[in-house]
């Protein structure tokens, strides 16, 4: 067994796949001898030399750009976006181009992108969001948002190896986690497949990325006061594993789902409402969520934190679902 944070396999995973193939190669702003924003790909450059670990002019939507045409022609480009926040300068590139290749050309479009999310670091309004509700709705898409290290890269692994578009979402709260793991790289997990991280009867809490562990947290609150939290971590957004969440919803008859991002419009109420549409008569309660309010997520520590989702207003809103009986 070892030791290892989600910076760490992120970074071995990647070593790995650029040792097995050499069409993989990576492009990012500050991503060679800097290591990245985050770290991620720190030793990389001197492995591999600048022709396939190449640092870029700040400009998201030329990177990107960049990296759809070397996929369409062969390659297997891994773009690192700074900050997830970012990611909106190379959405027609992504939306219009990387997601239509296959339906319009018949080209695959083997591109991960990579894109650090979340807040909770102090970062402030243009440096902490979770935008995976962007592309949620873009078919051609892939979406990844693992919650542990080993997770992290199990579908890390697939997505390098598919022959689609992958937004990789990397939580920041998640990089410095420690896991206890074997050693080696795990297996690669197939997408559309989520894990039961706790197994409960009384409620439902479906959380993905970096709001994971607050759910599992307030699973454990709960269980001290005697209420039996199932926790559900989707893995993926795109493909969504519907069958194990209405499963659970079927058990617990009550559902929380929990988003790092605004109520309005955000990925949870897709999940709440496909509950709804095939599981409304298993329900005893409605359907919660647990989000950010309608408003940029300030810089300031104190109300960043009052901002963000955690365990506490996980439980509290399970609790309130189970105390409705």
């Amino acid at each position: 067994m070892k030791t290892a944070t989600c910076t760490q396999m992120l970074r071995d995973t990647l070593a790995d796949a650029m040792r097995r193939d050499p069409r993989i190669f990576l492009l990012g702003e500050d991503i060679g001898a800097y290591g990245g924003a985050f770290g991620v790909t720190r030793g990389l450059l001197r492995e591999f030399g600048a022709e396939r670990v190449r640092d870029t002019p700040i400009s998201e939507q030329a990177l990107v750009g960049v990296a759809i045409g070397a996929a369409a022609a062969g390659a297997r480009p891994v773009v690192e976006i700074m900050f997830m926040d970012f990611i909106a300068l190379a959405a027609d590139q992504l939306v219009n181009f990387a997601a239509k290749l296959r339906y319009v050309y018949g080209l695959g479009c083997p591109l991960v992108v990579r894109a650090p999310c979340g807040g909770g670091r102090g970062y402030g309004a243009t440096h902490s969001q979770s935008l995976e509700r962007l592309f949620t709705g873009v078919p051609g898409l892939r979406i990844a948002a693992p919650a542990t290290a080993a997770d992290a890269s199990a579908l890390l692994q697939t997505a390098l190896r598919g022959e689609d578009p992958t937004i990789f979402l990397e939580h920041k709260l998640l990089y410095p986690m420690r896991w206890e793991l074997p050693e080696g790289l795990p297996p690669a997990l197939p997408f559309g497949h989520a894990r039961v991280a706790c197994e409960g009867r009384d409620v439902t809490i479906v959380a993905w990325s970096g709001m994971v562990p607050p759910a599992e947290a307030a699973a454990a609150a709960l269980a001290a006061e005697g209420v039996s939290a199932e926790v559900i971590d989707l893995r993926t957004l795109c493909p969504l594993d519907a069958g194990t969440v209405l499963a659970s919803a079927r058990k617990t008859a009550r559902v929380v789902v929990v988003e790092e991002g605004p109520r309005t419009g955000g990925f949870a109420a897709e999940v709440a409402c496909r509950v709804f549409e095939a599981a409304y008569d298993c329900l005893d309660a409605p359907i919660r969520r647990v989000t950010c309010p309608d408003c940029p997520i300030p810089a300031a520590r104190t109300l960043e934190a009052a901002c963000l989702p955690n365990a506490a207003t996980i439980a509290a809103a399970a609790r309130a679902l189970v105390g409705g009986d």
